[in-house]
C-alpha cells in the first residue's frame, strides 16, 4: 500500500516559474528523489509517491508552501492503493494508488474543493473527505504569513515559538498569533485523526 499525490498548481500561469520551482523542489526533496520518488511535469502539475500515513501531512505541507506566495494555491488529490507497475519515474508508474490520485484530481472541480482522498473504502472516503471539506474552508484563505508559519512548524516540530520567532525576526507573541489564525491546533488534530486512521485501510 502506498499514496500518490498528483497535483496542479493554481494560477502559476500569472508568475514566473523561478518564484515558486525551487522552493517546490526542496520540499518534494524530503521523500525522496526526482523521478523516481517525485516529478514536476507540464510546467505545473507534480506527482509524490509516498508511505500512506504521510500523505495527508505531505498534501497540508505543499499547500502551505504554495500559499506562502500570494495568489498562488494548490489542487491534489490523494490516491492510497497498490502499485502494480514501477516506471523509470513516477508518472510513469501505475496501480490503483496512481488511479485514484489521477480520478480525485479530476473530480475537485467539479466539487469545488482543493484536497480530496480516495482509498477502497468508501464510508473512510466521505467522512476524511469532509473533515477536509470543512478545513479548507480556512486553509484556503491562509495570508502568506499564515501559511508561513504552518510551513515552518510543521517541517520544525522540535522547534519552541520562540525558536521560530528569532528564525523570522519577530516577537514570539506575532508567532503565537499566526499560528492561532491559521487555525494550526485544528490541521494537528486532523493530521493526528489521519495517521491513526489510514492504516486500517485494506486494498
Amino acid at each position: 500500500m502506498i499514496a500518490i499525490i498528483t497535483g496542479d498548481i493554481i494560477n502559476s500561469r500569472g508568475y514566473d516559474t523561478t518564484e515558486w520551482m525551487g522552493r517546490l523542489k526542496t520540499c518534494l526533496s524530503q521523500w525522496g528523489d526526482t523521478p523516481k520518488t517525485w516529478e514536476i511535469y507540464r510546467g505545473d502539475e507534480i506527482q509524490l509517491r509516498l508511505p500512506i500515513d504521510e500523505a495527508l501531512f505531505a498534501a497540508i505541507r505543499i499547500k502551505a508552501l504554495m500559499k506562502t506566495i500570494k495568489g498562488l494555491d494548490i489542487r491534489m488529490g490523494i490516491g492510497v492503493g497498490t502499485e502494480s507497475f514501477v516506471g523509470a519515474g513516477v508518472s510513469e508508474s501505475n496501480g490503483t494508488a496512481y488511479q485514484r490520485s489521477g480520478i480525485t484530481l479530476e473530480a475537485l472541480k467539479e466539487n469545488k474543493v482543493n484536497l480530496m482522498i480516495a482509498t477502497a473504502d468508501s464510508e473512510y472516503n466521505r467522512t476524511l473527505n469532509l473533515m477536509l471539506k470543512l478545513a479548507s474552508d480556512f486553509m484556503d484563505d491562509w495570508s502568506t504569513v499564515s501559511a508561513e508559519m504552518v510551513y515552518l512548524v510543521l517541517g520544525n516540530p522540535e522547534k519552541s515559538q520562540q525558536n521560530l520567532a528569532e528564525q523570522l525576526h519577530i516577537k514570539q507573541s506575532a508567532v503565537s498569533q499566526r499560528t492561532k489564525r491559521a487555525r494550526l491546533d485544528l490541521v494537528q488534530e486532523l493530521l493526528a485523526y489521519y495517521k491513526t486512521t489510514i492504516n486500517s485501510i485494506q486494498e
